[in-house]
């Protein structure tokens, strides 16, 4: 792998990162660029690793999902180097970016993880975030932690409707 593929693929996730206001995930940035057959998966996590590594990106790790933030070094990093992207890759990258920003969004904005409480259940914290304001949070006491892997898992999927019920009960 050359050091000027390696810069490219880096550039790209940062410019993944800077184009939108909320958090990518592993498997967001992954669709993208192995989607178009730019590298592997390895080489990939070889460049993420090291964008969080020099404090490029931002990492938050949530459950089993990592979340992955510009951080202001980056954004002078893209500023700097961003010629060195092509312009039909940045085409790529904000046609991608613009047709799926409602699932990318939705993805990155619900959030479920479960820790062992005190009195040995488990709580499962549900939450969706618009950008960093949360719109609902949810803790859940279960007994084993089968379930709660169970429910986070599950979240993501029945959480629109979780939420849509509620405002409708409060009404």
């Amino acid at each position: 792998m050359t050091p000027e593929a390696l810069t490219l693929y880096k550039l790209i996730v940062l410019y993944m990162l800077n184009k939108v206001n909320f958090p990518l995930t592993n498997t967001q940035l992954s669709e993208f660029i192995l989607g178009k057959e730019y590298t592997n998966y390895f080489t990939l996590q070889q460049v993420i690793s090291e964008l969080s590594a020099s404090e490029l990106v931002r990492v938050k790790t949530v459950g089993n999902t990592s979340y992955y933030h510009i951080t202001s070094q980056g954004e002078e990093t893209l500023g700097f180097f961003s010629n060195k992207i092509s312009d039909p890759i940045k085409e790529e990258i904000d046609t991608f970016l613009m047709e799926n920003k409602y699932e990318l969004r939705n993805e990155a904005g619900t959030l479920a993880d479960y820790y062992k409480s005190t009195n040995g259940d488990y709580i499962v914290h549900c939450q969706i975030k618009e950008g960093d304001s949360p719109l609902i949070e949810l803790n859940l006491s279960v007994p084993t932690s089968d379930m709660a892997e169970h429910m986070s898992t599950n979240w993501k999927n029945a959480s629109d409707d979780i939420y849509a019920y509620i405002i409708q009960q409060l009404q």
